[in-house]
């Protein structure tokens, strides 16, 4: 790398770090989810601004190919690596278990209904208006069955910690389902992923060692080793020690915790599982710890990542998104239409069958709709996978945020008009150390 490119590298992330940290700052200020700032901040600098108002600034500072491009995207990489380790994390942190009738018809139903109608509308829409390069059909499948079935944990906490409702029940239900729901959805992404990147490996890994190749035998794989490697991990924190002990003490846990992100990440690789869900379960694992009363590994990792790494990688999401050229407008009201009424419609069934009054059904389902983080993940991670095109990648980001805002501007409307019971404090929510900013997914 010439003292050139060096100097284009640190300024393109200076850029994108000032940007997202500032218009992050005022999303924040509004009690808006910061993410969007972030991606926002992106965006400015992006085709839709930037390239329109100073094309040749843009490219020069935001080249698609050489050095500078390939320094962005390995700090892009790390970004979420770590935003998936501290998803995992909080896993841990915000489980509250309560109301077991309603969490358990909530999640079922809520989460089931929405993915069949996610495979349902995949089969129905022409494909070529989402499909990506890798002409991957059954990833665009599951993409969009789990884009339409996910709901974001920080943004809800974050809503609900604004708002002074995070320690009543509501906020257990909400938080409890969504873990539940994330943890079976991280486990399709990987695998919708797993499918594309064998195309990728060039014969390295061991399902080439193994010597599978048809279709169907592929497909097993895929759906078998995420499953395997979240028991074995889960087999593993059981029986590790929760607090650090040995030279180094608390302050050799994050430096463990980085190297193991780095380490499993590599195994997932050689594995055939995106990398991503090997740092989403060693954050599961980690999360242990930190429930135990061992923080020092999250918030060691969690300050710097939140500092640069979350933000840059955020910012990158809004760097890609070309609003002047993907934006389908008819099909992405379409689709973001047919996504609340299937998330927040199955939601509101599963509240109702459990026995929950209409309107707390209601804010449940204006709550679980919200995609915030992990919807812009999946979005970001399918695109970069080939699955889905640019016009479909800008309809599931824009999808993930419009959400998020739809979700806090009602519940912020509930609590002030009182249409559910928000003013209970008979059993505290943990608050995540990720919610304090609302930034990972």
């Amino acid at each position: 790398m010439t003292d050139t490119d060096l100097f284009r590298l640190l300024a393109a992330l200076v850029l994108l770090l000032v940007a997202a940290h500032l218009v992050g700052r005022v999303f924040g200020r509004f009690r808006q989810p910061v993410v969007i700032g972030e991606i926002l901040g992106g965006l400015l600098l992006g085709p839709t601004v930037l390239g329109q108002v100073a094309p040749a600034a843009s490219e020069w500072l935001f080249p698609r190919s050489g050095p500078v491009s390939s320094g962005l995207a390995l700090v892009y990489q790390l970004g979420l690596l770590l935003l998936m380790f501290l998803t995992g994390t909080q896993m841990r942190s915000v489980m509250v278990w309560g109301n077991a009738k309603v969490v358990t018809a909530v999640a079922a139903v809520g989460m089931v209904i929405p993915f069949a109608l996610g495979l349902g509308f995949a089969v129905a829409v022409d494909p070529a208006l989402m499909i990506g390069p890798a002409n991957g059909r059954l990833s665009l499948v599951l993409v969009i069955a789990v884009a339409i079935s996910i709901a974001s944990i920080p943004v809800i906490s974050r809503i609900m910690l604004d708002l002074g409702i995070l320690r009543t029940s509501f906020a257990r239900i909400v938080l409890a389902v969504a873990v539940l729901e994330d943890v079976v959805l991280n486990v399709v992404i990987a695998m919708s992923l797993g499918l594309v990147h064998k195309e990728k490996t060039g014969g390295f890994g061991l399902i080439s060692l193994l010597g599978i190749t048809s279709p169907a035998a592929t497909l097993v794989y895929h759906a078998l080793v995420p499953v395997v490697f979240l028991g074995v991990a889960g087999l593993l924190a059981r029986r590790l020690p929760s607090r650090s002990t040995g030279p180094g003490g608390r302050s050799a846990v994050p430096a463990r915790s980085i190297v193991l992100v780095l380490a499993v990440s590599a195994l997932c690789v050689f594995l055939g599982v995106v990398p991503l869900f090997g740092a989403f379960v060693v954050g599961l694992v980690a999360g242990r710890g930190a429930a135990d009363g061992e923080t020092g590994r999250v918030e060691v990792v969690q300050g710097f990542s939140m500092a640069f790494f979350t933000p840059v990688y955020f910012a990158a999401i809004g760097l890609r998104l070309d609003l002047l050229h993907d934006l389908d407008v008819l099909f992405t009201s379409a689709f973001i239409l047919f996504a609340c009424l299937a998330k927040a419609g199955s939601v509101y069934l599963g509240g109702r069958l459990s026995g929950t009054p209409p309107l707390p059904s209601l804010n449940l389902a204006v709550a679980l709709n919200a995609r915030g983080g992990p919807g812009i993940v999946l979005a970001g991670v399918a695109h970069d996978a080939g699955i889905v095109n640019g016009r479909f990648f800008t309809t599931l980001v824009l999808t993930a945020v419009i959400t998020s805002l739809v979700a806090g501007s009602w519940l912020e409307v509930a609590v002030a008009r009182k249409f559910s019971p928000f003013d209970g404090t008979d059993a505290p929510v943990e608050q995540s150390p990720h919610a304090e900013r609302g930034i990972t997914t």
